[in-house]
């Protein structure tokens, strides 16, 4: 996770991250943002940057704690695919592919979650395997 660590630095959002919560963070990890184009990280990471960063960091956050069992009875419940309001104020939508929950993003692209309910002191952590991003 060293590339969602530094974005994290760079955004100024350790602090927050690390306030009372709580949250769910679906985490890309370093695979997840080398599938970006070339170039996509390194540009993100510059200062003039830092708001659409920002943005993209906190569409990857949820307010509240919710456990992998959580997120599939919510899908469930919905009838296939659930949608969240992240704390960028945009969009994502779960759904679940054979018994991997799938998230939607706001332009079409799709991350797998790999690695569930990773206790964090202020919420929990999934990992993905893709950034997912904002419209």
């Amino acid at each position: 996770f060293g590339t969602l660590t530094a974005a994290v630095t760079t955004a100024d959002l350790v602090s927050t991250l690390q306030g009372d919560g709580p949250f769910t963070v679906f985490a890309p990890t370093n695979a997840a943002f080398a599938k970006l184009p070339d170039g996509t990280v390194a540009s993100l990471l510059e200062p003039k940057n830092k708001k659409q960063l920002t943005k993209i960091l906190t569409y990857h956050v949820v307010a509240g704690e919710f456990k992998a069992n959580d997120v599939v009875s919510a899908i469930k419940k919905s009838g296939g695919s659930f949608t969240v309001e992240t704390v960028s104020g945009d969009k994502l939508t779960a759904s679940l592919q054979n018994n991997t929950v799938i998230l939607t993003d706001e332009n079409g692209g799709t991350a797998a979650v790999t690695q569930t309910d990773v206790d964090a002191s202020n919420g929990v952590i999934h990992v993905i395997d893709t950034v997912v991003l904002p419209n």
